[in-house]
């Protein structure tokens, strides 16, 4: 039998050269992971390089195994140990363990006590907060369907019911809350029902926006040329969000024969499907972390905590073939009633396609997806940068709109910067005569307009003009 054949259709597997006797942690763990996950496969006589080397005595490493097993993972997981000959005639032995419906499974051995979970294509030991979401889904629960201690009748749900009525046509009923997991026959509304009250009491519930002066966030003179936080319902924190980057975007334009074509920063549809997943399948149980949206010069980051359900890491998948795991489901069915997304689970490919559909989208501007223990974040390219080696064709750059918009003083400034782009604004006033404060005023406006930006530090930095 090929190694190839072994692994079969398992996403998630180990290879090990021999069984350890001495040292079962080293395997052990990683049934605690698979049990914990999504399940996986072990398989001993094999090297990392898939090199088969065999099991001399199977039969007493399979006892082993499975003693062991039954022993030191708490509760013993659903495996099947399978025995194969290889085409070279050596022995191979492999553990199939079942994705657990008990989680989470205890590896107790060594003194110690220690749930582990899949990470990539490693085991790692659970934190408490992984901790607390494994025994959720033990208990075939979730956050967003907990009881809080918030009584229904305390809070308001005006952005949710205008919301409800706009989409479905009709007013949402009383009965309708609690059927909809929102509310509790004792009058309590669950996590889900905090989250999309008016005044939400949930203080990592909120969604920080920034648009930051440059390529990263150190932008020199001005760090941040604009910025919020918002707090309250998830209907406020989708429709803010959304308000902030629209208002921070620019929309070029190209004339055609009867009309004109606009081409904007950021294709609208992908934003509003990375922020609805990043509201609705964040991780809640992480504190002091919330929903961000960074938007530089060339890029707009939209970062959620928590990182794939299963443990996987995005990068390494195919969006095409991830199955829908919803880590708040009452949320995900609400946003779907409210027609914001779909239960398939469809949002990343949505957020890849429309984006390609853009007018302005050319390869090597395709969305980028990144995830890891803690964090989920989309990254979006501006369909309008230009980098600095295609910045010198700055006449198509800028439309002839936009130049107009600029006074006799502002062009000449643009142009100066141009050409002495590390002068000063002490500079600048003794240059064109001009007080501070006008000096101030001219440059933040054409930053805010995307015609300069100020790169590095206030003495030592330099301006760019597109």
């Amino acid at each position: 039998m090929h190694i190839k054949n072994l692994l079969g259709e398992s996403t998630e597997y180990d290879k090990k050269q021999a069984v350890e006797m001495r040292k079962p942690k080293s395997w052990l763990k990683s049934v605690s992971s698979f049990a914990n996950g999504n399940g996986g496969v072990l398989i001993f006589g094999v090297t990392d390089c898939d090199e088969i080397v065999g099991i001399k005595n199977i039969k007493k490493a399979s006892e082993f195994v499975s003693q062991k097993i039954k022993e030191r993972i708490d509760p013993i997981p659903e495996i099947i140990v399978e025995l194969h000959k290889a085409e070279n005639e050596k022995n191979i032995l492999t553990v199939t363990v079942l994705k657990g419906n008990e989680t989470p499974y205890y590896y107790k051995g060594d003194g110690t006590v220690e749930a582990f979970i899949r990470v990539g294509n490693e085991s790692i030991s659970a934190n408490a907060t992984e901790l607390k979401r494994l025994v959720l889904r033990g208990r075939n629960s979730s956050y967003d369907s907990l009881i809080s201690d918030y009584d229904f009748q305390d809070y308001a749900f005006s952005k949710f019911r205008e919301r409800y009525k706009q989409w479905n046509g009709s007013s949402i009923s009383e009965k309708s809350f609690a059927s909809f997991g929102l509310v509790e026959t004792n009058g309590k509304l669950t996590n889900a029902g905090v989250l999309l009250s008016d005044h939400c009491p949930i203080r990592h519930s909120r969604i920080f926006c920034t648009r930051w002066n440059g390529l990263d966030k150190s932008g020199g003179q001005i760090d941040a040329l604009d910025s919020a936080e918002y707090s309250g319902s998830l209907l406020i924190l989708l429709n803010e969000g959304f308000s902030f980057v629209k208002r921070n975007m620019k929309t070029l334009w190209r004339k055609t024969l009867n009309s004109r074509i606009e081409m904007p920063d950021y294709c609208e549809r992908s934003i509003f499907e990375a922020l609805v997943n990043a509201l609705i399948h964040r991780d809640y149980l992480i504190n002091g972390s919330e929903v961000h949206i960074d938007i530089f010069d060339d890029r707009l980051m939209i970062y959620s905590p928590g990182g794939m359900p299963d443990g996987t890491r995005i990068q390494d998948r195919n969006i095409d073939t991830i199955p829908s795991t919803r880590r708040n489901p009452v949320l995900a069915d609400v946003f779907h009633r409210l027609g914001y997304m779909e239960r398939q689970g469809s949002g990343l490919n949505k957020i890849t396609s429309a984006y390609k559909s853009a007018i302005n989208f050319r390869e090597g501007l395709e969305p980028k997806f990144f995830s890891d223990r803690v964090e989920f974040t989309v990254t979006l390219q501006n369909l309008n940068y230009k980098s600095e080696a295609k910045s010198e064709a700055k006449s198509e750059a800028k439309s002839e709109a936009k130049i107009l918009e600029l006074t006799d003083l502002e062009r000449k400034l643009c142009k100066y910067l141009q050409k002495n782009p590390e002068i000063t604004q002490m500079e600048i006033k003794e240059k064109f005569g001009l007080s501070r404060s006008k000096v101030q005023r001219i440059t933040k406006k054409l930053i805010d307009k995307g015609f300069i930006v100020r790169e590095g530090s206030r003495r030592k930095g330099k301006w760019k003009v597109f």
